[in-house]
């Protein structure tokens, strides 16, 4: 009864922030999320507080959806 996972969260979250076509900086003012943390977490240095994560999710247009489940 094993579940398949995918990409962490985390480093979903790392690449839209690569792919994004905002700088860190533009980030960092439109989240409140310094550009310090941004750099650390991206380089996999430290993690975001949920508060950091609502806010870039928000700014990046991006939102979590559940998978579909496979029965067993």
């Amino acid at each position: 009864m094993g579940m398949k996972v995918g990409r962490p969260l985390s480093e979903q979250l790392r690449r839209a922030i690569e792919a994004s076509p905002m700088s860190r900086y533009q980030l960092a003012k439109e989240t409140g999320v310094s550009q310090s943390v941004l750099s650390l977490f991206c380089n996999k240095k430290r993690g975001l507080s949920l508060r950091a994560i609502d806010a870039l999710a928000a700014a990046l247009g991006l939102e979590l959806k559940p998978r579909k489940w496979k029965e067993s």
